[in-house]
Order: C-alpha cells, then sequence, then structure tokens
C-alpha cells in the first residue's frame, strides 16, 4: 500500500507507472469523485509525452497520437447505463495496439484478462494507493 500526499505526488507515481507500460497494457483506475484518477492518468501520460490531458467524462474516451497510442477513458458514464458491456462493445476501442487507461475501471476485465488496478482510497487527505496484477504480465509488479 502506497500513501500520497498531494496531486503532484500522484502524477509522479503516475510517471513512474508509465515508465513500465506497453504496448496492449491495459490500467483500470478504482476510486471515487476526487481520488486522484485524473492526477494519475496526467502522469501516465506524461510518459509518453502528453502535456495535457483532460477528464474524457462526456466523449468517454480520448486517443492521443503516442507511440503507442494512448487511450484515456472514462467509463462513469457507461456504469451508469443500462447495459455497460453494449456500450463498451460500441466503443470498438483496439486496446491491443495501445495503452489503455480506464478511469471508474471495473470494465478492465471485459477489455483485457491481464490488466493493472490500481485503486485509490481517499477517506482522509492523505491517498492510499493500491496495485493489483490481473494476469501473468503484471506477476510481481512493482514501483
Amino acid at each position: 500500500m502506497l500513501t500520497i500526499d498531494s496531486p503532484s505526488e500522484m502524477k509522479e507515481l503516475g510517471k513512474k507507472i508509465g515508465a513500465k507500460l506497453r504496448m496492449g497494457d491495459v490500467v483500470a483506475l478504482i476510486g471515487p469523485l476526487g481520488a486522484g484518477k485524473t492526477e494519475l492518468t496526467k502522469g501516465i501520460g506524461a510518459a509518453f509525452g502528453i502535456t495535457e490531458i483532460t477528464s474524457p467524462t462526456f466523449v468517454i474516451a480520448r486517443s492521443y497520437k503516442t507511440n503507442p497510442t494512448f487511450i484515456h477513458m472514462d467509463a462513469y458514464r457507461l456504469m451508469a447505463g443500462s447495459n455497460p458491456l453494449a456500450e463498451l462493445e460500441d466503443l470498438d476501442l483496439n486496446s491491443e495496439s495501445a495503452i489503455t487507461v480506464i478511469e471508474w475501471g471495473d470494465l478492465a476485465s471485459h477489455i483485457s484478462n491481464e490488466y493493472l488496478e490500481i485503486k485509490i482510497d481517499r477517506s482522509d487527505d492523505i491517498r492510499k494507493v493500491e496495485i493489483i496484477g490481473h494476469g501473468p504480465r503484471w506477476v510481481g509488479f512493482s514501483i
């Protein structure tokens, strides 16, 4: 369990995670509103040279032309819908040739059997971050 004291620390954690990602990787961010999911994504994106990331809440997913492509998805609206899996399929994400980061990442297991799950607890000012690997790609993953 990691502790994060500030948005800048969350972004730095994201940079460290981003440095270890490769094409086809899926990262699921789990946590309540205001937990720091977008700040973490900004750090991950910075590892790929992306200088400006905004939450794609209303468009659901944004693709950044990096190598590999960086997809930032916010599944909040999908999760609130009546059939989130059908809506996810309609997005036609090409996660195999991209790095995909999903805020509200409860749907990650429907995108890939192997993904990195990052749970953020914001029950107080200091965030507690737990990193859980799913599948052989993530066995032994550490920061």
